[in-house]
């Protein structure tokens, strides 16, 4: 099962969920897809659709899916790989009406740094990085929320 994730923004995310939708149609995706939609209006006969989720439904979808494509918000994505998914994540853009800036860019870029993601960039195919996904091996995932921690107790500390 392919889950999509497209949180709780309130602005649509059209794109992702248009080119999901054409590879379901074209067959290339040929597994169960389940989409949390969030704000962004849709219906599809391709997919099932979930507008908002308990946390114990979110948390199972995460556990049955095989690939995670996600919005670039950090809990999406962390919330993935601290299962050990692969994750595709999109970040939304600006100058698509999809978030207030571009700060989705910066998170993908320091995920993918790390060799935890893979990304889905504005003019590539989203069936390549599928196809890509088949082999990826994500690095294991390791929090910085300890050594940010460290830093702040160490810095009240000395103060």
């Amino acid at each position: 099962m392919i889950f999509v994730v497209l949180g709780t923004h309130e602005l649509p995310f059209h794109r992702l969920l248009n080119e999901i939708e054409h590879l379901k149609q074209q067959a290339f995706i040929k597994e169960e897809v389940i989409v949390q939609h969030g704000h962004t209006p849709c219906n599809s006969k391709y997919f099932s659709l979930k507008k908002f989720v308990s946390y114990e439904e979110m948390d199972a979808f995460y556990d049955k899916a095989r690939i995670v494509i996600t919005h670039a918000g950090t809990g999406s994505v962390v919330t993935a790989l601290r299962k050990g998914k692969k994750v595709i994540a999109v970040p939304r853009l600006k100058e698509y009406g999809e978030h207030n800036d571009n700060h989705q860019l910066e998170i993908v870029a320091q995920f993918l740094k790390q060799g935890y993601i893979l990304t889905w960039k504005d003019g590539e195919q989203l069936a390549a990085v599928l196809k890509q996904a088949e082999d990826f091996k994500p690095q294991p995932f390791q929090s910085g929320k300890k050594t940010i921690f460290q830093l702040i107790q160490r810095f009240i500390e000395e103060a």
